[in-house]
C-alpha cells in the first residue's frame, strides 16, 4: 500500500491511464468527472474519507473512463493492482466487501440519475448532502462534515450560489444546520427521504 496526497484541483487519476491501483480516500474529498466532446465537464460522483474508489476499472482490466480530481487537500491511500487481484482471488471477505461496495454505489448512482430527473435544485442539494453520510461507502463519517458549497455544487451539479440558497432553504426545514465551511444533519432520514 502507498500514499500520496493530492492538492486541491489536481488530478488524482487521469481518463485513459492504466489502472494500476484501487484508491482510497483516507482524508480530503475528490470527485469522478468526464469532459464531453464539446468541452463540458461532468461531475457524477463525490468520493469523501474512508470510501474507495476505481474497483469496477481494475476488474474490466481496461484504462480509466473519467478523471479524478481533488476537492480540497487530500491524502490518497493506493493499493497496487497485484494487490487488489490477490485479494479478489484469495479473500473471500475481501470479495464480500467488493460486492458490497459495487450494490451499494450501483444504488448512490442511480439515486443520482434519479434525482437529476425528478427533483428541483433544493432536492438535489439536500440528497448530495445525503450522500455524503452514506454508512457503507464512508464509514465512520459523523453527522457534521466539513464541504464548501463550490464542493457541494459540483456534486449537485450546480453553481456554488444556488447551492448556497438551496441548503439555506433545506436548513429552514430543520433536517440541516449550516454553518460556515461544514454541515450538520439534524435528521438524517429526513434528509435521505427529502423531496422537494
Amino acid at each position: 500500500m502507498g500514499e500520496r496526497l493530492v492538492r486541491s484541483g489536481d488530478l488524482v487519476c487521469r481518463v485513459n491511464e492504466p489502472a494500476d491501483y484501487w484508491y482510497g480516500v483516507c482524508d480530503g474529498l475528490v470527485k469522478m468527472r468526464m469532459t464531453t466532446r464539446e468541452g463540458i465537464e461532468v461531475s457524477f460522483l463525490v468520493v469523501s474519507a474512508g470510501g474507495w474508489f476505481g474497483e469496477g476499472t481494475l476488474l474490466k482490466a481496461e484504462r480509466r473512463r473519467y478523471d479524478i480530481v481533488a476537492l480540497r487537500d487530500s491524502r490518497i491511500a493506493l493499493m497496487p493492482l497485484s494487490t487488489f487481484t490477490w485479494l479478489v482471488n484469495n479473500s473471500v471477505g475481501f470479495n464480500q466487501f467488493l460486492l458490497h461496495q459495487l450494490n451499494e454505489r450501483l444504488g448512490q448512482i442511480l439515486a443520482l440519475v434519479a434525482n437529476g430527473r425528478a427533483q428541483n435544485i433544493d432536492g438535489r442539494v439536500a440528497q448530495a448532502v445525503a450522500a455524503l453520510f452514506h454508512p457503507h461507502l464512508y464509514p465512520g463519517t459523523s453527522l457534521t462534515i466539513r464541504v464548501s458549497q463550490e464542493e457541494l455544487g459540483h456534486l449537485a451539479g450546480v453553481s456554488r450560489q444556488r447551492a448556497n440558497e438551496a441548503l439555506h432553504r433545506v436548513e429552514k426545514t430543520g433536517i440541516i444546520k449550516v454553518d460556515y465551511g461544514k454541515i450538520t444533519v439534524l435528521d438524517i432520514e429526513r434528509l435521505r427521504s427529502f423531496q422537494s
